[in-house]
């Protein structure tokens, strides 16, 4: 079972997808992908990741405009890769 954390944000960044993680989700989803589980809008550690397969250590990012600063998200990269996941960013 998960902590007692809040997943509200986790929720609303679900609800508010763009239409690029949109168009990803209905290709990742229900295993359609060599049979792979994703999630969608999954925390890891202190960030959450646009899609995350957990069995494989796997994370995709869809880089929009929201990820202009390209410091941060080499920071996320690093901190994710340290926790064992390979990030691919779109």
């Amino acid at each position: 079972m998960r902590g007692k954390r809040s997943h509200a944000r986790e929720h609303s960044l679900r609800r508010n997808q763009t239409e690029a993680e949109r168009a990803l989700w209905a290709m990742l989803r229900d295993r359609h992908l060599l049979g792979t589980k994703f999630r969608r809008q999954h925390r890891l550690g202190r960030f959450i990741v646009d899609f995350a397969a957990v069995e494989q250590r796997l994370v995709i990012e869809v880089d929009g405009s929201q990820h202009m600063d390209s410091a941060s998200d080499e920071q996320r990269t690093r901190y994710l890769e340290a926790l064992g996941f390979r990030v691919l960013r779109f």
